[in-house]
């Protein structure tokens, strides 16, 4: 069986397609998103999702969140006291959608299409793919998110061409897309975007808004604190959507303050944010050679879509209304698994072609003659430019710099710099030339770039015909079958709870977390109802264990209000 998964930054989704059309597979608790949160005790438990977030609040340390930023980097997060790269926590995530997708479908998964921003570059599509891995999937395609988005709006059913503009602002990246529809192939024609901005940082947007009204400084704040105070943050940044203004209370040593904050100061406040908005815009549009009333359409997709700031500014900037027929946290989800059901020939779904494009420049590094007689080397000379449809090959003829050269060396680089130095290395080959004057041999260099990110380099020298060829993948970038299998037992040691359990696990870690938040008789009656639930946990009585859970949660929500 074949899923879709959306691993976001702020939640992850899984979905599949029935005979009814792709649908959301709902979690262990019965939701359709799970937060795209870690954590690791002392004892090499693992929480993922909810549990994991309520966790934040008690044990800050524990905690691994927005680590989708960082894929494809050398950071590492301690947890439990243990270190893990971003993949492995990704893993986590995916491990635990690929078991509720089991459990729902009643079927093993195997393989899964997993959808990656579409500015994604190398590093971060493979770091994905080997979370996949880590996590018992076969990727062998990763989607861009906007075209996930473009495949479950349907827009391939459309009877007209079509060229529509995707904006994605999910939790932590920002991705714009400009696609094409004639006949049946959806093409992408130019992407941009931003892997550091998203809804968390409108979240931290009103948080400074809070600490400068009541004269705080963040730093000057426990790491409890800060997880609550952004905790608060994020209900009054979605509260503000439908008020003009929202009053945000927290608790700081043992007291609470508070603050009114109006929609006018969160929007002046936000202006950097939504400034950063229009530059990936320009540049997707001059990329594909469009101007704005060249769109038919725009779609939205991502979380931070729903902030009535980003709507009504995209709406000033498109100069028309967006097209938000789909919960835009599902969309993409959704989009996934009709490219899992195209990947096993699914008779359901309509044959369409689709293509992506290159998200950065593919080349390699050259000298070149900038006056008669002087060389400069170190310089980057592109082979596949940007935003060049894929699958797509190029081949550009490169000569001997000294004489009696007897080696030629192609490093393979992606970026957009000029210089060599500033792009990011993939690998390298090296082939034998005959010996001559500088100029005499040449090599043609071929790259060859296809839909699942994979790069070949085929280098051919012209006089001999002599030809080696390399698949990039990148030292750095790949794990062998063995590492993985080795990294997997290594990470055996952590228990995974069962799936039965989750949901008192949750009410517990809320319970823990809004004790430490209450205060006089407010505490005291969560102290009885949690203690009266954890009585009915050691007995082990099911009915009790119901009752005595519902009753505890009527009360948090009670004061969660």
């Amino acid at each position: 069986m074949i899923v879709g998964i959306d691993l976001g930054t702020t939640n992850s989704l899984v979905a599949y397609f029935s005979e009814e059309g792709p649908k959301i597979i709902p979690n262990r608790l019965g939701k359709n998103l799970t937060p795209s949160v870690v954590s690791v005790d002392e004892e090499g438990n693992v929480y993922v999702g909810e549990t994991a977030r309520e966790r934040m609040s008690l044990y800050p340390d524990s905690v691994a969140m927005a680590f989708k930023r960082s894929m494809g980097t050398e950071r590492e997060y301690t947890l439990g006291g243990r270190k893990f790269k971003p993949e492995e926590l990704s893993s986590m995530v995916l491990r635990a959608l690929k078991e509720d997708a089991e459990a729902y479908l009643g079927e093993e998964v195997t393989e899964a299409v997993i959808s990656v921003p579409a500015y994604f570059d190398d590093k971060r599509r493979k770091a994905t793919k080997r979370a996949g891995e880590l996590a018992g999937l076969k990727v062998e395609r990763m989607i861009s998110e906007p075209t996930a988005a473009a495949v479950a709006y349907g827009l391939y059913d459309k009877t007209k061409d079509t060229r529509f503009l995707v904006f994605d602002l999910g939790g932590g990246t920002f991705d714009v897309s400009i696609l094409e529809l004639y006949h049946n192939i959806l093409e992408v024609r130019a992407v941009a975007g931003n892997n550091y901005l998203g809804g968390e940082d409108f979240t931290e947007v009103m948080a400074k808004l809070f600490l400068q009204k009541n004269k705080l400084q963040l730093q000057n704040l426990s790491e409890k604190e800060q997880v609550r105070l952004y905790k608060q943050a994020e209900k009054a940044k979605c509260a503000i959507n439908d008020e003009s203004k929202v009053n945000m209370s927290f608790l700081y040593e043992e007291k609470m303050i508070e603050a009114e904050i109006t929609a006018k100061e969160y929007e002046e406040a936000c202006e950097e944010l939504l400034l950063k908005i229009r530059e990936p815009v320009k540049k997707s549009l001059s990329d594909a050679g469009l101007k704005l009333s060249d769109i038919d359409e725009v779609i939205l997709i991502g979380g931070a879509t729903r902030l009535s700031i980003v709507r009504d500014f995209l709406i000033r900037l498109f100069r028309k209304f967006p097209d938000t027929r789909l919960n835009p946290d599902e969309t993409v989800a959704l989009g996934a698994a009709v490219s899992a059901a195209m990947k096993e020939r699914r008779e359901e779904v309509k044959e369409v072609i689709l293509t992506d494009v290159c998200s950065f420049t593919l080349g390699t590094e050259v000298v070149i003659e900038y006056d008669e007689g002087k060389f400069e080397d170190g310089r980057f000379c592109p082979i596949i430019e940007r935003n060049t449809v894929i699958p797509a090959s190029h081949t550009e003829r490169l000569y001997t710099a000294r004489d009696n050269q007897e080696k030629v060396r192609v490093r393979v680089l992606q970026g957009e710099s000029r210089f060599a130095r500033n792009n990011l290395y993939l690998g390298e080959l090296e082939i034998e030339v005959p010996k001559g004057p500088k100029g005499q041999e040449s090599v043609d260099v071929t790259y060859t770039y296809d839909i699942n990110s994979l790069l070949e380099v085929e280098v051919k020298v012209v006089s001999t015909g002599l030809t080696q060829k390399l698949i990039i993948k990148g030292a750095d970038n790949q794990m062998t079958e063995e590492e993985i299998k080795k990294r997997m037992e290594e990470l055996a040691y952590l228990k995974i709870q069962p799936r039965d359990y989750e949901e008192n696990r949750l009410v517990l870690l809320r319970a823990e977390r809004m004790y430490e938040e209450a205060l006089g008789e407010r505490r005291k009656k969560l102290d009885r109802y949690i203690t009266a639930f954890e009585a009915a946990l050691k007995k082990g009585d099911h009915d009790e264990i119901m009752n005595t859970r519902r009753e505890l949660n009527d009360v948090l929500e009670e004061d969660d209000d």
